[in-house]
């Protein structure tokens, strides 16, 4: 006789090394080859397109440089000069390229868009399903068919141009705080600043994409009275909720379906909802703790393999029990256990009026005493919430991320970078510390463990805590992690989805790596802007609009971006000491200044032309940049910074004003500055650009802070304060060092020295220029490497823009007073650009070349003792186009026969045995399921979900049966460990149990959850789900339960007083060859009956 009922291993083929292919049933496998040919054939038009594109504007590159234009209409590059001391230290130029040999090669979902176009909707959170991936926001919430759309072109809007496509909310909605999928269903529960609780259904897949609707909003009620900070499912189908002042509410799964399934809309199908909510602080553990949350509930997670629910705060800890919804545990951080006594948190009377008449009954009974005692106590309690808030505001030990691994581990990441692992049972492990920055988000899968940091840092573990790789994933916190589709992805702080392959890092990165890099040409884009630049040391004085015009007018015309620097726009004493009061609070910015923005903005005809993107102001310096209008969907992320010289490092009559703006995806710094004045002075100007390099530190400007998106600091800040903790940021790298491109402008200060006034002028009315520039401090200490370290400025033309009477017009206007100081170029405008040599041509890994087309001052403006000076440069900038980058990728995923040979090995799902598939319960017994590992190689992994199995036929033929909660196991059934790894040729035995039933209110719970007068007999469907290691292909293995009460007699039943219930589980000799999983239940239900 054969033993064993076992399912075997599921034939697979290309459909294993499909991400978006992430289970099969062992009845059968699908055509995969068929397959692969349809999701190629979905974006291979766009993609052809696209790729003409670019491969025509790689080949006018390539003929424009092998056969220069004769024409002598273009604008030729000027000569320039360059400062010895860069490419070193912290004048390092920063990596380049679409693909950093230290970071795994990424999918881009989501590219990231610019701050200024999120304003009010940014992503906040996300959750998935094996094949869909739901991003809560702000505004909306959005959802990935992943199936169909991971490498699909970009929807082609202005805004979301290189996003793959996705299905929205329609309207706007309160923001999303918290999610939790319900994967059997295709749908997804939110929790809502609003208190509200919504289910989103996923609109059914369309074969055109244009003929997808808004996503459908399937139920709503008023859960909380505050906001819904957590969301989790129980296996036993509950949804759990957490809010603010410690409150926790179930709402029971049977109260889900009717609200689902109800024919009623409105405020009726919710009115029953929202009154069947059960509060588990209300019920105490036989260990005698109350919860002693009384803070947030910052976070919910269900235990799926004990079957408990975990609960965390700022500082605290709650285990409770899902089935009785009872409070096993309290603990902090250290592992020790709290005990408050009685003290209750006060209970939240915003929905108590909707409360059910047992409820009603139970509230009559507390008299006046009663209801006073729980007023003080709420009070108390209040005080003692607000402290224990500020107490761990600024700990490190405060809890910001918790998650549950397969192996019955649950993990927490605390403010300091610290990640601890508990056991089931609460109890604290061991601790690791791999990152000094903030811990946001984990998620586990197979058996790794993903986290994120503030720091926009991504480090891989494995179950033991083994650090298996590290890299800087974004360039701002990553707020959230999520795997989907054989993808990990990460949400950053600014709203960019980035997708990792789930085996990163590893053998795989390579292969993909070397495809994607040999493809570079076919999504790199290249964009030309003309950037004008100018800087003027207005002297506290204000300029006509003519003025203006004759030095900006005619230059930005035919520039997209213009940036202006301003120097001694406010100037004196008691101004300074106004502007450094104000700074220390947040505020800048003066009437002079303003004064001066308004003008530019008429000169540029703001509005109409040019749009202004940003602007910063300490004391007397200011910089602004405007934009086209046509440009500005490439450019945002503006971010400010200012740095004092002055007086002690803290007076902003000397010092630096510094935006940082992103073009077409890269970063640009441009720095006003003012140093340290006098022909003497050159270690202190030397001194103070040094200073302003290394401490510049860039945020975002007071005007565009969004209360919503979290982190006040760059991201830049945050990688320093790790520690280069990846391999592409220098240990103490500057913020500056870091941009593709920085300008410095300004009045540094440098004269000319070992000549008299007299030769000046006389070299300058020959403009003999040569000889002066041999004179020039600034010249001198470049060439000597002491100063502005590797940066370019263009040969000097143009006279000494210092020192002149106002209003004299022409060279006859330099000072001629009683110091007569000699005429210099302090007024300079310098820059670095991505270029190691000037060799190098404009690529991925060279993304930003420019060159000066015009450098001059503008001598017929006499406003001011120093004459405005105008640069513009001419910029390259190579772009990843991230709508055909993810064609590419998908084309390497699918059709590369390495990957797929490498996937094909590393998602391998071991053959798994099964000891039976069929089950009888009867009464309490408890039934042992043995699930062996017949590999000798590799671990697997098991989640056993479960499946009603309808007995009737009406029951069976509603369409939106069981819908709510797919998987959930009933109440009347036990199966410890529903999840877990079974190491090579191991058996794992799994704990069926009837469970006991408190069918009475004691604990508050609904009486129609199961009652064993209506239900004497049960029947489900366990699916023993078995994964490699990276859990993205499973093979199921299907087990019936059969559960029938003491009331059921059969027919056919003797009476003899010796008859004994035979076992439920099979032993091995007992196994017969069965044709199908009926015939086996057929004969077991026989061997019952003699």
């Amino acid at each position: 006789m054969e033993n064993l009922s076992s399912a075997g291993e599921t034939s697979r083929g290309a459909a294993s090394i499909r991400p978006f292919d992430s289970s099969s049933s062992s009845s059968g496998a699908s055509n995969d080859d068929g397959d692969d040919a349809r999701a190629l054939d979905s974006f291979s038009v766009d993609l052809t397109t696209q790729r003409l594109d670019h491969i025509l504007q790689f080949l006018d590159r390539k003929l424009s440089r092998s056969s220069p234009s004769p024409s002598d209409s273009l604008p030729r590059p000027l000569p320039e000069f360059e400062a010895r001391g860069g490419g070193h230290g912290m004048f390092t130029l920063p990596s380049g390229g679409a693909i950093h040999p230290g970071t795994p090669p990424c999918l881009e979902l989501r590219p990231q868009p610019s701050r200024e176009t999120q304003a009010g909707c940014f992503l906040r959170t996300l959750a998935s399903s094996s094949t869909l991936l739901w991003a809560g926001g702000e505004r909306d919430v959005r959802v990935w068919d992943l199936s169909r759309d991971l490498y699909s072109p970009g929807r082609g809007e202005a805004e979301e141009a290189d996003t793959a496509p996705f299905v929205a909310s329609e309207g706007v909605t309160s923001p999303t705080l918290s999610m939790v999928t319900d994967k059997g269903a295709r749908s997804v529960w939110t929790g809502h600043r609003d208190g509200k609780i919504r289910r989103w259904k996923m609109p059914p897949p369309a074969s055109d994409r244009a003929a997808r609707t808004h996503l459908v909003e399937a139920l709503s009620w008023q859960a909380h009275r505050g906001p819904v900070l957590s969301i989790t499912i129980s296996i036993y189908g509950d949804l759990w909720s957490g809010s603010e002042g410690g409150d926790i509410r179930v709402w029971p799964a049977e109260s889900l379906d009717e609200a689902l399934l109800s024919p009623v809309e409105g405020h009726f199908a919710t009115s029953s909802l929202e009154r069947s909510y059960i509060v588990p602080r209300d019920q105490v553990g036989a260990n005698g703790f109350t919860n002693g949350l009384v803070g947030e509930i910052k976070h919910l997670i269900s235990d799926k393999s004990c079957g408990s629910i975990w609960s965390c705060g700022y500082a605290s800890f709650a285990l409770w029990d899902a089935l009785s919804r009872c409070l096993l545990k309290v603990f902090n951080v250290d592992g020790l256990p709290e005990n408050w006594g009685d003290m209750s948190v006060p209970q939240d009377f915003s929905t108590e009026f909707l409360a059910g008449s047992k409820k009603d009954k139970a509230q009559s009974s507390f008299g006046f005493l009663q209801r006073s005692r729980d007023v003080i106590i709420g009070a108390a309690d209040a005080v003692r919430r607000a402290t224990l808030k500020g107490a761990f505001g600024d700990d490190g030990r405060r809890i910001e991320a918790i998650t549950w691994t397969v192996d019955g581990k649950i993990w927490t990441g605390c403010a300091s970078g610290q990640l601890i692992q508990w056991d089931c049972n609460g109890n604290r492990l061991q601790d690791f510390q791999y990152h000094s920055t903030a811990v946001q988000c984990f998620c586990a899968i197979g058996t790794r463990i993903w986290v994120g940091y503030s720091s926009g840092t991504v480090q891989v573990l494995d179950l033991e805590g083994s650090l298996l790789g590290t890299w800087i994933a974004h360039t701002s916190p990553v707020i959230d992690l999520t795997a989907a589709a054989g993808y990990m992805f990460s949400l950053s702080n600014h709203g960019q989805i980035r997708g990792w392959n789930v085996t990163s890092p590893g053998p795989l990165d390579k292969i993909i790596r070397t495809e994607l890099t040999g493809k570079e040409f076919l999504y790199t884009r290249m964009e030309n802007p003309r950037i004008l630049v100018g800087t003027w040391n207005v002297g506290q004085g204000k300029a006509s609009l003519d003025s203006l015009m004759s030095w900006l007018g005619s230059a930005a015309s035919e520039s997209s971006i213009v940036v202006v620097g301003l120097q001694e726009v406010d100037m004196g004493a008691g101004f300074l000491a106004v502007s450094a009061a104000k700074e220390t609070v947040g505020l800048e910015g003066s009437a002079a200044g303003q004064w001066w923005l308004d003008m530019i903005d008429d000169a540029l005809d703001v509005g109409s032309e040019f749009e202004r993107l940003g602007s910063r102001q300490l004391a007397g310096l200011l910089i602004a940049v405007w934009v086209r209008t046509v440009l500005t969907p490439h450019v945002g992320d503006v971010d400010v910074a200012a740095v004092p010289c002055g007086f002690g490092r803290a007076i902003g009559n000397k010092g630096a004003v510094g935006l940082r703006v992103r073009v077409y995806g890269r970063s640009l710094c441009l720095v006003n500055c003012h140093f340290a004045a006098h022909v003497e002075a050159i270690a202190r100007r030397n001194a103070d650009f040094d200073h302003v390099y290394r401490t510049m530190t860039f945020s975002r400007p007071s005007s565009l802070i969004n209360v919503e998106a979290v982190a006040a600091l760059s991201g830049a800040q945050q990688r320093r304060a790790a520690n280069a903790m990846g391999p592409n940021v220098a240990e103490g790298a500057p913020e500056l060092s870091e941009a593709d491109m920085i300008i410095f402008l300004g009045d540094f200060n440098y004269r000319i020295e070992g000549i008299s006034y007299d030769e000046a002028r006389d070299f300058i009315r020959q403009r003999c220029f040569d000889w002066l520039r041999e004179k020039d401090q600034l010249r001198a200490e470049m060439e000597a490497g002491h100063v502005f370290q590797g940066m370019r400025e263009a040969v000097i033309m143009f006279p000494p823009t210092y020192k002149f009477e106002r209003h004299s017009p022409g060279l006859a206007g330099y000072d001629s007073g009683e110091k007569k100081r000699i005429p210099a170029w302090c007024d300079r405008i310098l820059y670095r650009d991505s270029r190691p040599g000037p060799e190098y041509e404009c690529s991925l890994e060279c993304p930003i070349v420019a060159s000066v087309l015009q450098y001059e001052a503008c001598m017929d403006v006499t406003d001011s003792d120093h004459k405005p000076v105008r640069c513009i440069f001419d910029v390259q900038i190579a772009r990843v186009d991230e709508s055909v980058r993810r064609q590419e990728l998908g084309e390497v995923i699918l059709t590369n026969q390495k990957a797929k040979t490498a996937l094909k090995q590393l998602w391998k799902v071991p053959e798994i045995i099964i000891s039976t598939n069929n089950i009888i319960l009867r009464n309490h017994e408890t039934s042992v399921l043995r699930v062996t590992n017949r590999c000798r190689t590799a671990d697997a992994l098991f989640q056993i979900v479960c499946k009603d199995i309808p007995r009737t036929k009406e029951k069976a033929k509603r369409p939106d049966y069981h819908q709510g909660n797919s998987f959930r196991f009933p109440r009347w059934l036990e199966v410890r460990p529903a999840a877990g790894i079974i190491e090579p040729d191991h058996t794992v035995e799994i704990s069926v149990r009837r469970e006991k039933l408190n069918t009475e209110d004691e604990y508050g719970f609904t009486s129609n959850w199961w009652r064993e007068d209506n239900h004497e007999e049960e029947e489900v469907e366990l699916v023993v789900k078995v994964s490699g290691i990276y859990m993205t292909e499973t093979t199921n293995h299907c087990v019936r339960v059969c559960h029938w009460s003491l009331k059921e007699e059969p027919s056919n039943r003797t009476t003899n007083d010796s008859y004994q219930p035979q076992p439920n589980l099979l032993h091995r000799s007992d196994i017969q060859r069965m044709s199908n999983s009926y015939d086996v239940f057929d004969h077991l239900k026989n061997l019952t009956n003699p």
